[in-house]
């Protein structure tokens, strides 16, 4: 009798040990399927923000300024590009993406927009070890490609205060916006009109803080 009841146990647990085996190799499939999927998948189209150039500001030529990251909420604070289907709603392109976050993105045009046509001596980003007298802070309050009964329209609309460093006063502060209509909401028409707004704002934002140094 233990002979037979040890000839039992061993089938069991041999029948146990080869269904074990299977599903490890169903997992195994499953899991290879999934990850050669993922490799074929097409990437998402990745596009840039240009920086202003060609044009002229005023200024001394003599003070510094740091430009800060500009502030955003959740919905800007992202490498999506976003789309206002209608008033109150938030949506993305799915068939392209910025190539950064949208404040870091903007941060580094703003700076190369100084570089290009301000007198400033230096503008740069906070901890590059500037002795800044300025400090320029923006708000970014629309960065999207907005649906109208006319079509579709890019709309840039940033905020901007500028601020003494050694006081931490507001000398300074103005909103600036840009409208560009856009053929179409694929990627690169939509990109193409919000980087055109978006230098429109940079320009009119450059002229406007020069003049005050």
């Amino acid at each position: 009798m233990t002979f037979v009841r040890r000839s039992r146990l061993a089938r069991r647990l041999s029948l146990h040990v080869h269904a074990m085996s299977r599903l490890s190799a169903l997992l195994f499939g499953a899991a290879l399927t999934l990850a050669l999927a993922g490799c074929g998948s097409t990437p998402t189209p990745t596009y840039n923000l240009s920086a202003p150039s060609g044009f002229t500001a005023g200024g001394s030529g003599n003070a510094q300024m740091v430009v800060v990251a500009p502030n955003a909420l959740a919905v800007l604070n992202t490498d999506k590009v976003m789309v206002e289907p209608g008033p109150g709603q938030v949506a993305y392109l799915s068939d392209a993406q910025w190539s950064d976050t949208l404040p870091a993105l903007l941060q580094a045009r703003t700076i190369q927009a100084f570089e290009n046509a301000s007198k400033l001596r230096r503008v740069a980003r906070p901890g590059d070890g500037v002795n800044a007298d300025y400090q320029l802070v923006i708000d970014i309050r629309t960065f999207a490609l907005r649906i109208t009964d006319q079509g579709p329209v890019a709309v840039v609309e940033l905020s901007a205060k500028l601020i003494g460093t050694q006081s931490g006063r507001i000398l300074a502060a103005q909103v600036f916006k840009a409208a560009v209509p856009a053929a179409s909401t694929a990627g690169p028409v939509a990109t193409a009109a919000l980087d055109s707004a978006q230098e429109q704002v940079l320009v009119q934002m450059v002229r406007w803080a020069s003049a005050k140094f």
